[in-house]
């Protein structure tokens, strides 16, 4: 059972004005180390709206998500964990994204079956946005995520260790959706559309806190 991160993987999309009302169209942009160190960290799943059957219902099923984006840019692929709260659970899942720089996409193959999606950048580096077939108006879809508002992305260059359980919070501010829900209604999809996470039906903080700790033994013993 998937997350609407973790159903589809990425490609990128040019830089969205978040001052403008006027849509951007979807091309896409080579992956470079700075995109990856963008993406380096703790994220929230915050909303989506998705069309295709398939994504929707496995989204309506996400009650709360975060998730740790951990590059390598030797080998490019991007190390997953993700931590999904499903009817009340914890659901862990770790998985590798596999970066294809010169066509600006991230690949990943579930079942014998490769996903592919576009990831849309903001001026606000404390949000991202994955668009999902967006030339087709039965089944595109468009899905939010969001870091602290006061954080900020790592220094280029520099893989962050593992981030506290309670160091970030599932917080967007009314003007970072507002950039979202433009970009709903850009794609022709409508603001009834979208579906919100609930933070406070989170249950994984102690599962994550609980990794950390055995990572941190792992360093010691190192």
């Amino acid at each position: 059972m998937a997350l609407a991160w973790a159903l589809a993987v990425l490609s990128l999309l040019p830089l969205l004005d978040a001052q403008s009302p006027e849509c951007t169209k979807f091309t896409t942009v080579p992956i470079t180390n700075a995109t990856l160190d963008q993406l380096t960290g703790k994220w929230f799943y915050i909303a989506s709206a998705f069309r295709l059957v398939e994504f929707r219902e496995s989204a309506k099923e996400i009650q709360a998500t975060f998730f740790h984006l951990l590059p390598n840019h030797t080998e490019d692929v991007v190390l997953v964990r993700e931590y999904m709260t499903i009817g009340g659970k914890c659901v862990y899942n770790a998985s590798y994204l596999e970066v294809q720089r010169e066509n600006g996409t991230l690949s990943r193959n579930e079942s014998g079956k490769v996903h592919t999606g576009y990831l849309q950048l903001t001026k606000d580096p404390g949000t991202f946005m994955l668009a999902f077939f967006p030339e087709d108006v039965q089944n595109m879809g468009l899905s939010f995520y969001s870091r602290q508002p006061s954080s900020s992305p790592p220094h280029p260059g520099l893989i962050p260790g593992p981030a506290s359980a309670t160091a970030d919070k599932p917080e967007a501010t009314p003007e970072q959706l507002r950039v979202f829900q433009e970009a709903i209604v850009c794609m022709g999809m409508s603001k009834s559309e979208i579906m919100y996470t609930d933070e406070k039906k989170d249950v994984c903080g102690p599962l994550e806190k609980q990794h950390e700790e055995e990572r941190k033994k792992e360093d010691v013993g190192s």
